[in-house]
């Protein structure tokens, strides 16, 4: 009979390391202290307006905030599988979406540990799992940056000007450059040369980066199209139809994208609702922004914890996630 050797002891965490997630839950503090001074100093005018959504907007909201988790899953999964690992999705909804909550932890990166600490249970080697979860991060931000840059000019100008065109295409086609398959394969290759890691089994395919793509920009359409529903019924009589779908909608991507890069704050708390309530305003009172953005974060978290729960039960009642630890296959 043989015992299995014991496990090395975990090293203790770097002075560095400690002041690092002091700082990053310090700085997190002080944007909910923020934001919770700000609605309660609003509240009676807040509130007026959570009335006048109605409820009708609210459910319409929450379904469209429940959609845009799935499309995100979808893109991270054809990645996954054109780098060698082919998840059905009961197991892939499992490994993302419970991952996903490592999110709402000070950096960006837990949800893509998490990740790659489930996946591996399924086989998936821990690196490919990272590696594919940091460029759904990459990929998706650059997505909704680009899809959000018609709301620039509103947030640069708060409405009262318009950037020049090729400004903005200018802006638009370097972004897209970035998503062009030999450019972002030369990238990730040239990030594992710096890091001294072993370069990918192979590039990735231009089928794989275009459906991923397209994944990941209908996700953030589904959920700027959550803002638009819930932000016509508290735009100002008379504002301007476009506008307000415009800032609605490309101005979520564009908020989001940016929440995506602050890796001081979990889940871009702070970061994007910042951004979103000037981009609102330009067609709403502040009061009305704030509870349009303030339910909109509301319905991000049940979003989550909703499809976290439900992709794990999903997972186990079809078995498909084995009680053991098997060897990942390298």
């Amino acid at each position: 009979m043989t015992t299995s050797a014991p496990r090395p002891a975990t090293a203790p965490p770097s002075t560095r390391k400690r002041v690092v997630d002091a700082v990053r839950i310090g700085f997190l503090v002080l944007v909910l202290a923020a934001v919770g001074y700000a609605l309660v100093r609003n509240w009676s005018d807040v509130s007026v307006s959570f009335r006048r959504i109605g409820p009708g907007s609210l459910a319409l909201g929450l379904l469209l905030a429940l959609v845009s988790p799935v499309l995100s899953m979808l893109g991270w999964r054809v990645l996954l599988t054109d780098l060698g690992s082919r998840l059905h999705l009961a197991p892939a909804s499992g490994v993302f979406f419970v991952g996903q909550l490592g999110k709402y932890l000070p950096g960006s990166v837990w949800s893509v540990v998490a990740q790659a600490d489930m996946a591996r249970t399924l086989g998936v080697p821990r690196r490919r799992t990272a590696v594919v979860g940091l460029i759904t991060i990459a990929l998706s931000a650059l997505c909704g940056m680009v899809a959000g840059l018609p709301a620039l000019p509103a947030l640069v100008t708060r409405g009262e000007a318009q950037l020049p065109w090729w400004f903005l295409a200018l802006v638009i086609g370097g972004l897209l450059v970035g998503l062009w398959p030999p450019v972002l394969n030369r990238a990730i290759a040239t990030l594992f040369r710096l890091l001294r890691r072993e370069p990918l089994e192979h590039d990735l395919s231009t089928p794989a980066v275009a459906l991923s793509t397209m994944w990941f920009t209908l996700s953030w359409l589904a959920g700027g199209a959550s803002i638009w529903v819930m932000a016509t019924s508290l735009a100002r009589e008379g504002a301007d139809a476009r506008h307000l779908a415009v800032v609605s909608i490309c101005g979520y991507l564009l908020a989001a994208g940016i929440g995506m890069f602050s890796f001081v704050v979990p889940a871009g708390v702070g970061v994007r609702d910042g951004v979103l309530v000037l981009l609102l305003a330009t067609s709403m009172p502040l009061a009305a922004a704030t509870a349009v953005v303030v339910v909109a974060r509301f319905y991000s978290v049940i979003a989550d914890v909703a499809w976290a729960g439900i992709g794990w039960l999903w997972a186990r009642t079809h078995h498909l996630l084995p009680d053991r630890k098997v060897e990942p296959h390298v």
